[in-house]
């Protein structure tokens, strides 16, 4: 039980600060709570379906460089946002509550951490607490951030005339993020590369920051 805690705990003080943010029109907690279960069970059953599949016909070798590019960016970043952006795509953004910008951002993150509390609870089971902490401060916050970015497009997909655009845009910015997150841990044998993926991972918070805000000022709910 202690184990569970420590792997959900993070995920619901981001589910709670996205919550906050969304200041003028809240969401209904039963479609809020419905995307989460969806991110932590049918999400992660595309990954691991796509998982399965891109293993057996790919293999790779975790020794070149080049192939743990291609296993970052396209075997787990693409596979994992991927399962995400088609909930949010076909679950989410249809729905008649999704009736703002920033609903992208709060349906996208509602997804991912669903996705981040199955992830981390395997996680957490095997390696002990040492991991629930180190993910706390990285892999959570990651799965929110790439969400956040993606979300912040799909929500202004949702009211353009140019939606697949966005939205396909929405995906390879949390793909390209995610994969670099990804690739600077994977190549550890290069000593210090990994410094990379916080690096990567600063610059997407940032960015995420800068999205929330740009949706919460043009809020079509704001009083004026």
């Amino acid at each position: 039980m202690v184990y569970i805690l420590s792997a959900i705990v993070p995920v619901f003080i981001i589910i709670v600060y996205i919550y906050v943010k969304d200041k003028y029109e809240k969401e209904p907690k039963r479609l809020l709570l419905g995307n989460f279960a969806l991110g932590a069970v049918v999400s992660v059953l595309i990954t691991t379906i796509l998982y399965i599949i891109i293993d057996r016909l790919f293999p790779l070798d975790s020794a070149s460089i080049f192939q743990q590019f291609i296993k970052a960016f396209v075997v787990v970043a693409l596979v994992e946002e991927f399962s995400k952006y088609v909930i949010v795509r076909y679950v989410a953004q249809p729905n008649k509550a999704f009736n703002e910008p920033f609903d992208g951002n709060i349906y996208a993150v509602m997804v991912s951490m669903g996705f981040a509390a199955t992830e981390n609870i395997m996680y957490v089971m095997d390696g002990g607490l040492g991991v629930a902490l180190l993910r706390a401060f990285t892999a959570v916050p990651a799965h929110a951030t790439f969400a956040i970015l993606m979300g912040y497009y799909m929500g202004k997909a949702k009211f353009s005339t140019n939606r697949f655009t966005l939205n396909l845009t929405g995906l390879l910015l949390a793909v390209l993020f995610h994969g670099a997150y990804d690739f600077f841990l994977f190549i550890d044998f290069v000593p210090g590369i990994w410094i990379g993926a916080f690096v990567s991972l600063i610059i997407g918070i940032v960015l995420s920051r800068k999205a929330i805000k740009w949706h919460q000022e043009n809020s079509r709910f704001k009083e004026v």
